[in-house]
């Protein structure tokens, strides 16, 4: 019997009579959890409804891989689609401890959603973050760590892509893509031929080179997407990061930029924000940023 099917049959007060003491600290722990997931939900809803100029809808969307959660807003169909991918959420607790549930506490990729003012904007969140376990059951521990930039998860990533982008036939995307969902934007940019633009915020472009500077594990079930950046050097893209960010610090993309070369990529670093600050609040203007590739006269 797993500790749901347990919270099922006693409520929380029944546990400590079936499983004594030990009961009723697992009780209130799962109650607890549950409450914080809860918290994690109620906290997007509210940043989803007060989005300006209409609220973003919350809805799910199918892929072979995984069942994704979105926040959208498609009013003008014959207008460019705003594609914007979150991070990694609460992948961890601790240098070595993962989490059981990535969803974000604060999800800074629908917050920047929330700031766009376009009339098609949609937020895709991650692989197990938001959706119910139970839809997706082939979510585990490994998906969000070392296996969240796998070729599986960019799979079903461009999939809701390529379903958004449906609500809007014949236009372009612009993708955005938060922390480790800059590398996600980046993979996805790479499999399609819609994208016009490409924008990363603090955006995790080279996962070998982070986890060496920090000294955590590599990746190898994952995808690179420094690898991809010769795949993407058409694409006119801007790659926010900022002199007070300690976990994604602006040699990240300097790298990639080197790596793709070409006239379309530049790096704006944006002074004093920590990885986790409040970039929402500067987005409406740096969203006035356009990516361009530069003439070849220029």
């Amino acid at each position: 019997m797993n500790f749901t099917s347990i919270m099922r049959r006693f409520p929380l007060l029944d546990l400590s009579r079936a499983f004594g003491s030990f009961g009723l600290i697992v009780g209130a722990a799962l109650q607890l959890s549950g409450c914080a997931a809860l918290d994690r939900d109620a906290h997007a809803d509210a940043l989803a409804a007060h989005a300006a100029p209409a609220p973003l809808v919350r809805e799910q969307i199918a892929t072979p891989q995984f069942v994704l959660t979105a926040w959208t807003r498609i009013t003008q169909p014959g207008q460019p689609i705003d594609v914007y991918i979150e991070g990694d959420g609460l992948a961890w607790l601790s240098r070595s401890e993962p989490s059981l549930d990535p969803t974000p506490r604060e999800a800074t990729g629908l917050a920047l959603a929330a700031a766009d003012p376009g009339p098609n904007v949609a937020y895709l969140a991650r692989p197990c973050q938001f959706t119910p376990m139970a839809l997706n059951p082939r979510c585990s521990v490994p998906w969000w760590t070392g296996k969240r930039f796998a070729p599986e998860v960019v799979a079903s990533m461009n999939d809701a892509v390529g379903q958004i982008a449906a609500r809007a036939p014949g236009q372009r995307l612009n993708l955005i893509g938060f922390s480790g969902g800059g590398a996600i934007a980046v993979l996805v940019a790479a499999r399609r031929h819609d994208v016009a633009t490409l924008r990363t915020v603090a955006g995790n472009l080279d996962d070998e080179y982070i986890n060496r500077t920090h000294g955590v594990s590599a990746m190898p079930d994952s995808l690179n997407p420094v690898d991809a950046a010769a795949r993407v050097a058409t694409i006119a893209q801007i790659h926010f990061d900022s002199d007070a960010d300690r976990i994604v610090t602006p040699e990240v993309a300097r790298r990639f930029a080197a790596a793709a070369g070409g006239r379309c990529v530049s790096v704006r670093t944006v002074p004093g924000m920590e990885h986790d600050g409040d970039w929402s609040r500067q987005w409406p203007m740096l969203l006035q940023i356009a990516p361009r590739c530069e003439s070849s006269n220029e």
